[in-house]
């Protein structure tokens, strides 16, 4: 194996978990995220080699910045997993917070196509590669009071089959994972450090952890290169759809 990939959001939850799948697949990886301490720390415990990139996605002259300062040996990456994402807020549309809207967007949507825009040229020139887009079960089933960031992970299933599609003919695959139920810190954010709110979303029944979507993300990469696995919901058994949850 000397293929290079590059996670954002690598610093925790999913990112952090797809960083030690793909380690133990021999992987060399390029960390990304804003919180420098936590991803060096990653970085220490993993036995490949890699490279700490620590800016905003959500911000272009970051990811520019960030993504032209790789050493040469670097910028051939080979798979691009956008995982970096948030959620803030649950209420109704009237009532929402524009701030809480403009991070969601600037970071689910504007931040994966920054990012992807830094990777996908070289992509394109060697004819090879695979991005991975985290979009969620809100992308497809739109519930009460997720609005915008149901909005937003629309917004990465579109991108998704619209990468796909313009990136066809250069030999580039091009997956989505939606995910249903994930216990990370994702809850967490969405509700500003209540962890009482936190908890009772998990509770009564079995989530996914950030492994089980990370097993999935190396199953993906590590298919055949005539099988591109296009799009994937997965969900805990206790979940059939956005809003119904088996709990005991």
């Amino acid at each position: 194996m000397n293929k290079i990939a590059c996670i954002t959001g690598a610093s925790s939850g999913i990112g952090l978990a797809t960083a030690q799948v793909l380690a133990n697949e021999g992987f060399k990886l390029i960390l990304c995220g804003r919180r420098k301490e936590a991803l060096l720390q990653l970085q220490a415990d993993l036995s490949v080699e890699s490279h700490v990139l620590t800016f905003d996605v959500s911000v272009l002259t970051e990811v520019e910045t960030a993504f032209s300062s790789l050493p040469e040996a670097w910028k051939s990456i080979d798979v691009l997993v956008n995982n970096a994402g948030n959620a803030h807020g649950l209420g109704p549309i009237q009532s929402g917070d524009v701030a809480d809207w403009d991070a969601m967007m600037h970071m689910n949507v504007d931040g994966l196509l920054y990012v992807s825009r830094a990777v996908i040229p070289q992509m394109i020139e060697r004819k090879t590669g695979h991005i991975i887009n985290l979009s969620s079960i809100a992308g497809k089933q739109v519930y009460p009071n997720g609005n915008v960031y149901c909005a937003s992970k629309a917004a990465v299933e579109a991108l998704s089959q619209g990468m796909r599609q313009d990136l066809n003919v250069h030999g580039i695959k091009v997956s989505n994972i939606a995910p249903g139920a994930v216990n990370t810190g994702f809850s967490q954010v969405r509700f500003k450090g209540d962890q009482a709110k936190a908890d009772a979303v998990y509770a009564g029944f079995e989530p996914l952890v950030a492994k089980d979507v990370a097993d999935l993300i190396r199953y993906m990469v590590m298919a055949p290169a005539h099988v591109n696995i296009a799009d994937v919901t997965i969900l805990p058994t206790a979940q059939a759809s956005a809003t119904q949850i088996n709990r005991i």
